[in-house]
């Protein structure tokens, strides 16, 4: 009990908390400065692409080596989309559907007063924000910031300066700053397994836990594997770079016409392992959003979702299968057909239980009254979205048409698609919906649906036309397509320029709205949604120990709307 005590000072209150919601809180600050960050650096990438000569305004101040005269080198580029890519990935897509609000609200949807170790908890949140000030540093030392991509493709990424600018110091901090990151990833993933296997409250069976709480806990068990995967490959990346290793150099490698120190390694070795950890991440950025979606639409709906239990043998099945396809993403590797065959297998099976999930969603909306919120219509866009990118996995699971599209930019607007925007929309959708009971604000809803409208019409003018440039063989990573073949795409990527532009600015509204419902909001009641899971149960905020005494005991599912008589819906803690 002595976690519980209500903290006393300004920084046991609001900095070094142990308190779950204010550590929930904090995660989310930290993913919307890393969005706005990586959401800048698109930006500057976009606008190379569309006007390669045409100088940025002021980018020659801030990278005078980079962009001298404000137009960017090609390997200036490179390290811009390194960045966005690292940033965007780790410390957006990870961090908020996962760790912010998972923080928040899994403690009180199982009905615990807090997380099992709180100390654990809010050290994983400082050394999150660490890893993330380590990565920005990277832009700061003299060489400049990383050019091997978020996947950091060893012998690139492993001989050091000799590869070129950004490859010395700017690598070392990136390797340093995923390291950093994976220690704060499994001391949370532990954290958030223990308190939904241990701290349920009484009658909080795992069949009445809500279906965002399964999400939560099924990506941390996700989580718990990959992230114990990834941070020995970037201790050994790091050994390689600063200690003479040779783990992913082989010998007789010349680079700068110089014949690198090093033999006996596999570059091979280190795609293994990231892939290893790469397709899990994935899912750690989308299951959350399964669930978020899950949890939500039948508020709006006024009906349960169809098969519930169904829902949740999906998500294991998904969690299973994602560590029998890296090897897809290694097609152009040099692999064995055969093996490439045994890859493909898995991952068209994969689509399986996310069809079904899919097609859970569309039943439970089917003949439902549904209300048109700004959170049910981003959950609706969430299934627009993935649906999209998903389909356009069908094709990169077929080694021999993996082999055209990979190198391109249709592989881009894939996973933009299926990772990036979908896993967006689930944030969004829960902003929206757990404002109220995070702030005990209302948000506008006419703000809301203003972003939802424009932002859906936004990323599909951006990523979906970046398919048809990978069927024109426009090829990924590339900063200019001037003197080439691909001239004849310069006007389509000045439109994706422009709908880039114009989606992040929308996002501003979002940023407007979220700022001053903080400050004047109209007050939320408890229950503004009419929900029924525990965390409708408490005050808007929630107090210091969520329940303000003893925990409610569970008598019923998460679910249980449309009851017959007046009510229609009945809470869990409803006797």
């Amino acid at each position: 009990m002595s976690e519980i005590a209500t903290p006393r000072s300004f920084l046991r209150t609001h900095v070094f908390s142990v308190d779950h919601k204010v550590i929930g809180k904090q995660y989310l600050d930290l993913a919307l400065v890393a969005v706005f960050t990586g959401m800048l650096l698109s930006w500057l990438m976009r606008f190379h692409l569309a006007w390669p000569e045409t100088p940025v305004p002021g980018l020659g101040t801030v990278a005078p080596s980079g962009a001298a005269g404000g137009v960017m080198t090609p390997e200036f580029y490179l390290s811009l989309m390194t960045m966005h890519g690292t940033i965007m990935v780790f410390f957006v897509l990870t961090t908020a559907p996962f760790a912010g609000f998972g923080n928040y609200f899994l403690p009180i949807q199982v009905g615990a007063s807090d997380m099992a170790f709180p100390r654990i908890n809010m050290m994983s949140f400082w050394v999150t924000l660490v890893a993330f000030l380590v990565l920005i540093s990277a832009f700061f030392v003299p060489e400049g910031a990383p050019l091997s991509g978020w996947t950091a493709y060893a012998p690139l990424s492993a001989v050091g300066k000799d590869a070129g600018p950004g490859q010395g110091l700017g690598q070392t901090l990136w390797v340093v700053s995923i390291l950093i990151f994976c220690v704060a990833q499994l001391l949370g993933a532990l954290n958030f397994i223990v308190t939904t296997l241990d701290l349920r409250t009484k009658g909080m069976s795992l069949a009445r836990m809500p279906l965002s709480t399964w999400a939560w806990f099924i990506t941390s068990v996700i989580g718990l594997i990959a992230f114990a995967v990834l941070m020995p490959a970037t201790i050994l990346l790091l050994l390689d770079r600063v200690a003479g290793t040779s783990f992913f150099i082989p010998a007789g490698l010349v680079i700068s016409d110089r014949l690198q120190p090093h033999s006996g390694g596999s570059p091979l070795l280190w795609q293994h392992l990231f892939w290893f950890f790469g397709h899990p991440e994935v899912y750690i950025a989308i299951l959350p959003g399964f669930g978020i979606v899950s949890h939500i639409l039948p508020v709006f709906a006024r009906k349960p979702l169809l098969g519930p239990r169904v829902f949740i043998a999906c998500l294991i099945a998904i969690a299973f299968l994602s560590y029998t396809v890296w090897g897809h993403h290694m097609f152009l590797s040099g692999m064995n057909p055969f093996s490439a065959t045994l890859f493909s297998i898995p991952t068209l099976v994969i689509t399986i239980p996310a069809t079904i999930v899919t097609l859970l969603w569309i039943g439970t909306v089917y003949g439902a009254r549904l209300r048109f919120t700004s959170a049910a219509l981003f959950c609706l866009g969430f299934i627009s979205v993935f649906v999209s990118g998903g389909i356009s996995g069908f094709f990169l699971a077929q080694p021999s048409i993996d082999t055209y599209l990979h190198g391109t930019y249709f592989v881009v607007g894939h996973f933009h698609f299926v990772m990036g925007v979908a896993a967006m929309f689930g944030i969004f959708a829960a902003t929206y919906f757990w404002f109220p009971k995070m702030y005990g604000r209302m948000m506008s809803e006419t703000l809301g649906k203003w972003h939802f409208w424009l932002t859906f019409i936004g990323v599909y003018c951006v990523f979906m036309p970046m398919h048809y440039l990978g069927l024109a063989g426009n090829v990924r990573r590339y900063s200019a397509f001037t003197d080439d073949y691909l001239k004849p795409l310069i006007p389509l990527h000045r439109f994706i320029t422009v709908a880039a532009l114009f989606t992040g600015a929308v996002q501003l509204i979002f940023l407007f709205n979220v700022i001053r419902s903080r400050l004047r909001g109209a007050p939320a009641p408890a229950n503004p949604w009419q929900g029924t899971t525990l965390e409708w149960s408490t005050s808007s905020p929630p107090p210091h120990d969520n329940f303000g005494g003893p925990p409610p005991a569970v008598h019923r599912g998460p679910q249980e709307y449309g009851a017959p008589g007046a009510v229609d819906h009945i809470m869990q803690a409803a006797p």
